[in-house]
């Protein structure tokens, strides 16, 4: 108890106001976890990102269009540098030698990454269907350049060593481009889906040269 005047009296006995005490904040020991925790998240995020960013490959993409059924040569790829990423199957660039010689099974467009899914070895053959080559001078051949997919009609025109010419219209035969190439006597060689029943005709009309061809449909 302390001592205290009024008025300029003697001491006079007064109450003493106890001091304040300040009370510490207690730290919760789940806080703290929680907070680390989130702290080596977004590490961990950051990291990530950019693991993603350098995480870039060589690949191979279309460099100039590509008809369906058509052959690729190297000419028609180009290497390029992708980022990586979920959803993508690119082709990579180390593969180029396993790809030239495959067919494209869709029309390949320039720009875009080349994936497996749009490329096939088989020739494009239909259900009774059997594959024929004609070997044809270029004024024979009825567009500048024949294109995969590209319709046909073989016709059968008249035999010169026959007594009698023949009249009316030659038998036709329905025909579907699959590839063409020119040799180095400038003959083209065109090969043709055909059905199977027409293949033996076709056949002995070409070993006779009486087959006129005609375009009815591009692809």
């Amino acid at each position: 108890m302390s001592l205290a005047t009024r008025n300029g009296t003697g001491p006079v006995e007064a109450p003493v106001s106890p001091p304040k005490v300040v009370r510490q904040r207690r730290t919760r020991p789940g806080l703290l976890g929680l907070a680390v925790l989130l702290i080596a998240l977004g590490g961990l995020g950051a990291a990530f990102a950019v693991t993603s960013v350098r995480a870039t490959g060589s690949y191979l993409a279309v460099a100039r269009p590509v008809e369906v059924g058509r052959q690729l040569s190297a000419d028609d790829l180009v290497p390029v540098q992708v980022s990586g990423g979920p959803g993508l199957a690119p082709v990579p660039a180390g593969r180029l030698g396993e790809i030239v010689g495959k067919r494209a099974a869709v029309s390949l467009t320039p720009g875009t990454l080349l994936t497996l899914a749009q490329l096939t070895d088989d020739p494009l053959l239909g259900p009774g269907q059997q594959q024929l080559a004609l070997g044809l001078d270029a004024a024979e051949v009825p567009a500048r350049k024949l294109h995969p997919g590209d319709r046909l009609l073989l016709v059968s025109t008249p035999d010169d060593k026959a007594d009698a010419p023949a009249s009316g219209a030659g038998t036709r035969f329905e025909a579907t481009v699959i590839d063409s190439s020119t040799k180095d006597d400038d003959e083209i060689v065109v090969y043709l889906a055909l059905a199977v029943r027409d293949v033996p005709a076709v056949v002995a009309l070409n070993a006779q040269d009486r087959i006129a061809v005609v375009l009815t449909g591009a692809a």
